[in-house]
């Protein structure tokens, strides 16, 4: 980096396995392979070769090749220059900002089941939701300039939101098998996936379940040794991740109908159907809490951590200056982390606006559903090209070695090629197909050229800033 920005590295081993498990782990995914039947248990387990172990592997060399603050943006610009760093930043933090409401508006649906049949009197309130997302979003913002002991803590006290549901999902499913049975006996031909292109569509978006890996390491300069603590942070969550999506998925086969889990309240719906058949509703509640807490976890570690591309390219002077600057007694990128919660509370009002604009929110949508995947095309490219340059003995590499850093950085690379491909493809129920790939495809050309124009912008600023200095 340009300089030696003064950040605080309060982030220890402990609060990055818990960091990677509220990123990574939303019980969400959890019911929404469940309604798929017992084939996706294959399916998460191609995703496990195919997408997180290469993922996995690549970060856990990049991060100790340059363990700097920026993360995804440095490994890019080190591999192909700062105009492919930038634009690999650039969608990274655009594709996330439609995800802050989309995990809250689920997190405050979640919060509902607890307050009964009172509760689902906000159900159809856009108030409501809405003003939850905001809340929320000032709230982690303001604890992340606060400083990063103040949002780490948030990102640990989330974490519960996950393990706690999904553990006592698992304890109330075998309890229901050992006093009931199954609720449905599968076949073993039902295990074997069935190929379609409406299954094909949702199975790559199962792949990047296990996306996030990689936003820890966007702290880099505020991680206690990095190059040890990241590797092993990323094996601990990492199996937590594996483990929690599997046995979760296969708690609620074994269980409940796939029906009774399908939508976005699957999950709290399924538990809602095992405490009640268990007699046990008064769990309820404080799951549906948690799960709550989950969705606020799944929104805090990305504003936290994604916050820090735009403040590395302010020092790189790609983005304002102001960007760059660091709060005095905070020791946080305080203008970088305020700009981006205030674009996410942004996009959640614009998601409850009247018809015109939530058409472009619609569009907005459309822009990150590949432009989250581009990010990872720009990390498994990184992996591959830095293989040719030498590294000292401080590195953790690949075991294996550069042959072996090739081919996972090539599974990786083709498994979100695949996915981008897929993703551009409208369901077979959709009224408008072409109009669908119009607007997915001119949507992602929108949100790169924007980025190529704020790029050069800010090049041509500084080259001219450069050529007044006497």
């Amino acid at each position: 980096m340009p300089t030696a920005p003064a950040l605080k590295r309060g982030i220890r081993f402990r609060d990055l396995v818990l960091f990677y498990v509220v990123s990574g782990l939303s019980v969400r995914w959890a019911a929404s392979a469940a309604a798929a039947g017992p084939s996706i248990l294959v399916i998460w387990a191609a995703a496990l070769l195919c997408f997180f172990l290469p993922l996995a592997a690549s970060v856990m060399e990049l991060s100790s090749r340059h363990p700097d603050e920026g993360g995804i943006y440095i490994w890019t610009r080190e591999a192909f220059g700062d105009f492919s760093g930038f634009l690999t930043a650039w969608t990274y933090w655009m594709s996330n900002l439609p995800y802050f409401p989309g995990v809250l508006y689920f997190g405050a649906a979640s919060v509902l089941f607890a307050l009964g049949a009172k509760g689902q009197v906000l159900a159809a309130s856009p108030l409501y939701f809405v003003g939850f997302a905001v809340a929320w979003l000032g709230i982690i913002t303001l604890l992340n300039i606060r400083g990063v002991n103040a949002g780490k803590w948030l990102n640990n006290v989330s974490s519960l939101g996950s393990l706690v549901p999904l553990t006592v999902l698992v304890v109330l499913a075998a309890v229901s098998y050992w006093r009931f049975g199954p609720v449905e006996h599968f076949p073993a031909a039902s295990y074997m996936p069935h190929w379609t292109l409406r299954n094909a569509i949702f199975w790559s978006t199962v792949f990047f379940a296990f996306g996030g890996v990689e936003a820890g390491s966007a702290m880099g300069d505020e991680i206690e040794n990095p190059r040890r603590v990241i590797p092993w942070a990323i094996l601990v969550g990492g199996s937590v991740l594996a483990i929690g999506y599997i046995a979760g998925t296969a708690a609620l086969l074994v269980a409940l109908p796939s029906d009774a889990v399908a939508g976005p309240d699957g999950f709290v719906n399924g538990i809602r159907a095992l405490c009640t058949h268990l007699g046990v509703g008064w769990l309820l509640a404080p799951v549906a809490l948690l799960v709550g807490l989950n969705a606020v976890g799944g929104a805090a570690a990305f504003l936290s951590s994604t916050s820090r591309l735009p403040f590395v390219a302010g020092i790189d002077h790609y983005l304002p200056s102001a960007f760059a600057r660091i709060h005095p007694r905070y020791r946080t990128p305080w203008i970088a982390i305020g700009i981006y919660g205030l674009a996410g509370m942004a996009v959640a009002l614009l998601s409850q606006a009247g018809t015109t604009v939530r058409g472009a929110y619609d569009v907005l949508v459309s822009m990150a559903v590949i432009a989250y995947f581009l990010p990872y095309l720009g990390l498994f490219a990184a992996m591959i090209r830095l293989q040719k340059r030498p590294v000292g003995p401080e590195v953790r590499r690949v075991p294996g070695g550069k042959p072996v850093a090739i081919v996972l950085g090539c599974v990786g690379f083709v498994s979100t090629c695949v996915t981008i491909l897929l993703s551009t493809i409208p369901t077979e129920d959709d009224p408008h197909k072409t109009l669908t790939v119009i607007k997915v495809l001119g949507g992602t050309a929108v949100l790169v050229g924007t980025g190529v124009v704020v790029f050069l912008a800010e090049r041509r600023r500084a080259r001219l800033r450069g050529m007044a200095r006497p």
